[in-house]
């Protein structure tokens, strides 16, 4: 995690400022209220001091992809912020974030589900993450098999499933990503069919697609995204080596 303390509150607002003229236009696009897409801006690597001075300009969600970075600012910040878990999330460490965070993005096989249930004493909040690109080095159940993954999650009460995360594969051109959220959002509106046949008791929970991330985020919008997940286009290029 960088140590920088150097922060220019004025680029961050005008950077936040883009973004949301950019999130607002996409919507107009698409013929959608602002309202319906939720910014989580991704902080992983990113000072306690950036966060702080994003959080005073109005975002209230943070996206974090390491349990120790996540534990270290949790620990320092105030309550109002919402910290989303959206990186891979191994099953040994499931109980670090089981029920401290607003959502898990990346439940994406039983062992998980298994330690999740078995980690907290609160409803834990989780989205199925969807191997949308079929790339290997990317996590996800194959969009075959989630409706059979989403009947074995809903199996334990201590779990609610919110929805589907899924990436697109990495593109110069947006527009690239296009047909993968399109698919994402099949699948969700897919598995929303599912569970009122087989689970209509959970249907309900059904409500986001999370997709799209600083170089993509307004196709994932005009897709359908209701979380989209930014962070270079908000707090500029992670340094790995501070």
């Amino acid at each position: 995690m960088s140590a920088s303390s150097d922060i220019d509150v004025d680029v961050l607002k005008s950077r936040l400022e883009e973004v949301e003229a950019r999130i607002v236009a996409a919507c107009e696009r698409a013929g959608r209220r602002r309202d319906e897409v939720t910014l989580i801006a991704v902080s992983k690597t990113h000072p306690i001091e950036a966060i702080e001075a994003l959080a005073e300009l109005g975002v209230r969600d943070f996206g974090e992809s390491y349990v120790q970075e996540w534990q270290e600012k949790a620990a320092e910040l105030e309550e109002s912020v919402r910290w989303h878990f959206i990186g891979g999330l191994q099953s040994n460490k499931a109980r670090f974030v089981a029920g401290e965070v607003a959502l898990i993005h990346s439940v994406d096989r039983k062992s998980l589900v298994k330690a999740l249930a078995r980690r907290s004493d609160s409803t834990v909040d989780v989205l199925l993450q969807v191997n949308i690109s079929g790339e290997e080095s990317k996590g996800g159940v194959e969009p075959a098999d989630l409706n059979d993954f989403y009947a074995n999650v809903v199996a334990r009460p201590e779990l609610r499933v919110r929805g589907v995360m899924g990436m697109a594969p990495y593109a110069d051109d947006p527009e690239e990503a296009r047909p993968y959220f399109r698919r994402l959002r099949e699948l969700f509106e897919g598995l929303v069919a599912y569970a009122q046949e087989h689970a209509p008791e959970r249907a309900g929970d059904l409500r986001e697609i999370s997709m799209g991330m600083s170089g993509d985020f307004e196709v994932a919008i005009e897709e359908g995204a209701t979380l989209i997940r930014v962070g270079s286009a908000l707090f500029g290029e992670r340094n790995y080596d501070a």
